[in-house]
């Protein structure tokens, strides 16, 4: 990796406000590639990474007015890079078939989220899940997991039918592994953008 020049950096900004594309170019030369690793970090797809990266420096480009008021390059660059890469995980949680296709992906480079954060870290943010669910679903589902109560006692207790609390821990849980997949990968890329920065 180059030696960060702030200065040089800054006045490519301003001639890229001018309308400069050789310069513009350059930073595209100069950023694209660390860009890239970091987007297919999180999304774990290659081509999906190659259209957040152009996607960021169209969004430069388009924006280029703005650069002569920008103080620092770089993190103007990766912050624009990881809202699109938020914006990218936000879609996926909401796309079933991009989900699918992302855990996927997802386990073939990892030995899974389960893996990568402690065991504090899962539960704070399973019981955050678990906070944006109804007071229902939470107790049914912390009858079945944490009491340890079968689905029977569970549904003589809340007056359901047995079959409906089942889906019910059913859902709890397809809605949990989707809130950790995209949250333990929000901390992940905020964890590695800080660190990028430092």
């Amino acid at each position: 990796m180059s030696v960060y020049n702030l200065s040089a950096e800054k006045i490519l900004l301003q001639k890229i406000a001018g309308g400069d594309e050789i310069a513009f170019k350059h930073v595209f030369e100069l950023y694209k590639n660390r860009v890239y690793s970091f987007v297919v970090r999180f999304v774990h797809s290659k081509a999906d990474a190659e259209e957040i990266v152009q996607d960021t420096f169209f969004t430069i480009w388009q924006k280029r007015d703005t650069l002569p008021n920008i103080e620092h390059p770089r993190n103007y660059i990766y912050t624009i890079v990881r809202n699109k890469t938020y914006n990218y995980l936000n879609q996926a949680a909401k796309n079933q078939k991009i989900l699918a296709q992302l855990w996927a992906n997802m386990q073939v480079e990892s030995n899974g989220i389960e893996e990568q954060t402690d065991f504090k870290d899962s539960e704070m943010l399973i019981n955050r899940g678990l906070a944006n669910l109804s007071e229902q679903k939470q107790q049914i589902f912390k009858m079945s997991r944490f009491d340890g109560l079968s689905h029977e006692e569970i549904a003589l207790q809340v007056g359901l039918s047995k079959s409906r609390v089942k889906n019910v821990i059913v859902d709890v849980l397809k809605y949990l592994r989707h809130y950790l997949s995209i949250n333990t990968l929000k901390i992940s890329i905020t964890a590695y953008f800080v660190w990028l920065l430092s």
